[in-house]
């Protein structure tokens, strides 16, 4: 049993699949770039109470299952999501979607994905794919950040939705209803609403720990934290960042390289407010969470350690959110034409 479907490769796991399921609805409308930017995709946030591989939860785009439900939502898409208690009741409801010819996005966890390489694997259950058929008891998996489709055993795909530990998928699908029509105009409205949700979310959720202020609280934090917890659990820190930002999915930089294709791509449908102009200043924050990340991995490599370092580090962090914050302003202060 294959459903016909179209994988296609994407630099993000969450915005391809959503990319990929949605272009089924959307007569192929739907790319990476506008699924991310119209579900408000870029986000930061950092968590010190929450742990992830023992150090803190550090968020470079928008909570995991928001980038699909927003997107769908703002183009009238109906979807259905639904999580399990029961392996085998997951299991069930998986077949009975395929056997209706419905592909299905699943999280997962990434530690046990067989196709993963090796240096990849950690404890992380973010992750997302789709699955869209069967060929005996093994399942055919479209993996948008792979280059090409490949096959999980019922086992392992069972092993990967029950994944245990923070963000525990607890066999999670999700997929689009059919029969949608997606206008130009719902687009265009759909992309302002995108623009204007992530904009609030960057410059206006109270508090320290998100947004542009929360960029600039860890810019402030990082000058402390070799006096404050000592060496070898600053480098862990950092480690823990640039793990987030590099190599979970797309990480930070790169998202902000999206986002600004995304308005790239949205100028063509609102011409007239320079959002192709204002994508450059989106392209300048990838570069520099960039090389924020390479100061860092010098840091926690052994090359470099000195306070001077941290204080380095640290006001990488305060320059970006400066560069982030004038880039939502100026989005914040379009008058729409």
């Amino acid at each position: 049993m294959k459903i016909e479907f179209e994988h296609r490769q994407a630099a993000h796991c969450e915005s391809g699949v959503t990319s990929n399921l949605l272009s089924i609805s959307s007569g192929g409308k739907i790319t990476e770039p506008l699924a991310f930017g119209i579900g408000a995709g870029l986000f930061f946030a950092y968590i010190p109470f929450i742990k992830v591989n023992n150090g803190p939860a550090i968020a470079f785009r928008t909570f995991p299952g928001y980038i699909f439900k927003r997107t769908a939502k703002s183009l009238g898409i109906p979807i259905v999501s639904k999580k399990f208690s029961s392996k085998e009741k997951a299991e069930t409801y998986l077949k009975e979607c395929l056997d209706n010819g419905n592909p299905v996005g699943c999280q997962v966890g990434v530690y046990y994905l067989p196709y993963f390489p090796r240096e990849y694997r950690f404890h992380f259950n973010a992750h997302n794919l789709i699955v869209y058929g069967m060929d005996g008891d093994n399942y055919l998996v479209s993996d948008p950040i792979m280059e090409s489709t490949n096959v999980m055993s019922s086992y392992e795909l069972e092993r990967v939705r029950f994944a245990k530990g923070a963000l525990a998928p607890n066999g999670l699908i999700y997929y689009p209803k059919k029969g949608a029509i997606i206008t130009d105009e719902v687009m265009k409205q759909a992309i302002k609403n995108g623009i204007k949700k992530n904009v609030y979310n960057m410059l206006s959720i109270p508090g320290s720990f998100a947004g542009i202020s929360g960029i600039r609280n860890t810019g402030n934090k990082i000058k402390k934290w070799r006096d404050k917890l000592g060496i070898e659990i600053s480098k862990l820190y950092l480690a823990q960042m640039v793990r987030m930002q590099e190599e979970i999915g797309t990480g930070g930089g790169g998202f902000r390289y999206i986002y600004g294709a995304f308005l790239q791509e949205a100028d063509a449908y609102l011409p007239g407010n320079q959002l192709a102009e204002y994508s450059v200043m989106f392209t300048k924050t990838g570069d520099m969470w960039r090389n924020a990340a390479v100061h860092a991995a010098g840091i926690y490599k052994g090359r470099i350690g000195s306070q001077e370092d941290f204080n380095i580090m640290g006001d990488y962090l305060l320059e970006i959110a400066e560069v982030e914050k004038q880039a939502f302003e100026t989005l914040k202060n379009i008058k729409w034409q």
